[in-house]
């Protein structure tokens, strides 16, 4: 598993106008080249009679899977030019489809890379995109002696609280990036004189969200293979 990928929470749609030619680009989380080539379909059936679709897409924690199409434009000019926004923004998981009306005048070689470059950038930013970080699900118990110097601890590395129950202890339970797992674990040792237990009960990607925990079916919720 990767540390931290960025990929997209809320797929949306950008649209720009070039010389009368319309571009519209229509976002969407994918998670195989399955789901991809459904997006596709579509919305070559919504946009059916567009000029052109062209896509891109990148799929895999570590971007294995990449395609692109022109769909008719000349060689080199729409496709190309929208997968290397999407690699040059780190984000994976994602595919986008720029439809052109044509609008009558010819846009040339570098006008079009232009537009459809510039379609995906319109695209990405009418969605919301997160970074999903790897990381584990810890459980800690602990007297309410050192329940704040613990509070203290998670508090200062932001690290999200999914929740407190207080009963003859206090339990918490938190969720932070893999990486971290063994520095807090000895801080919470050396901050309460090793009373506290700790125990990781499941490892599994999560974001934070405008203050919302993200995590499991949350990070997808909103995906869609509809356009």
């Amino acid at each position: 598993m990767v540390e931290q990928l960025r990929t997209v929470y809320q797929g949306g749609v950008g649209e720009i106008v070039e010389k009368k030619s319309r571009f519209i680009a229509t976002v969407r989380l994918v998670e195989s080249e399955e789901e991809a080539l459904t997006v596709l379909e579509a919305a070559r059936k919504k946009y059916w009679d567009a000029t052109h679709n062209c896509f891109a897409y990148v799929i895999g924690e570590r971007r294995e899977t990449v395609r692109c199409s022109d769909d008719g434009e000349p060689s080199g000019t729409a496709g190309r030019p929208m997968l290397d926004v999407l690699l040059g923004e780190e984000i994976t998981n994602i595919i986008v489809i720029v439809t052109r009306y044509f609008g009558g005048t010819l846009l040339g070689t570098g006008g079009l890379v232009r537009a459809y470059s510039r379609a995906v950038q319109e695209g990405l930013a009418n969605s919301r995109i997160i970074d999903r970080k790897y990381g584990v699900r810890m459980e800690i118990r602990s007297d309410y002696t050192g329940i704040g110097k613990i509070q203290y601890l998670l508090a200062s590395r932001q690290i999200p609280v999914l929740d407190t129950q207080y009963t003859d202890q206090v339990v918490t339970e938190v969720l932070l990036p893999k990486g971290q797992a063994d520095q807090v674990r000895a801080e919470i040792t050396e901050g309460t004189n090793g009373r506290a237990e700790m125990r990781e009960t499941e490892e599994l990607y999560f974001a934070v969200l405008d203050g919302e925990i993200l995590y499991k079916d949350a990070l997808t919720q909103h995906k869609t293979l509809q356009v």
